[in-house]
């Protein structure tokens, strides 16, 4: 019998990577080029920014889905229901974007990357 480490996984916090195999799970060469011009710090603000956007969306419609509740769900019917089920959906779509989202976030990234690549060079 063989004692030692077994080998299992590290889990960490998830965050959603933004690769350049973004495109249909092919190589976004137009996105990696982008890359090498700008800034790592650039890049961060961008990934921010795009997952700040997508909360953003995600908050609209977990609103919008939410917003037809009347006096049943989490909180009941009382008069500060709206308040705290508005807090309550904002939390969701917080984590949700942090989470991985539904793919916005990615595309508001690779856009942003790209501009900010093409404002460099014509600069």
């Amino acid at each position: 019998m063989q004692t030692g480490a077994i080998n299992t996984p590290h889990l960490t916090t998830y965050s959603p990577v933004f690769s350049v195999e973004s495109r249909n799970g092919r190589p976004d060469f137009e996105l990696a080029a982008a890359l090498q011009k700008v800034s790592p710090q650039q890049q961060a603000k961008a990934q921010k920014t795009a997952t700040d956007f997508e909360a953003m969306f995600l908050n609209s419609m977990f609103s919008q889905m939410t917003s037809g509740v009347k006096g049943e769900g989490p909180f009941g019917d009382t008069p500060g229901t709206g308040v705290w089920r508005s807090m309550l959906t904002e939390q969701y779509s917080k984590n949700f974007a942090k989470a991985g989202g539904v793919g916005v976030a990615t595309e508001v990234y690779r856009t942003l990357i790209l501009q900010q690549a093409k404002t460099i060079c014509t600069a």
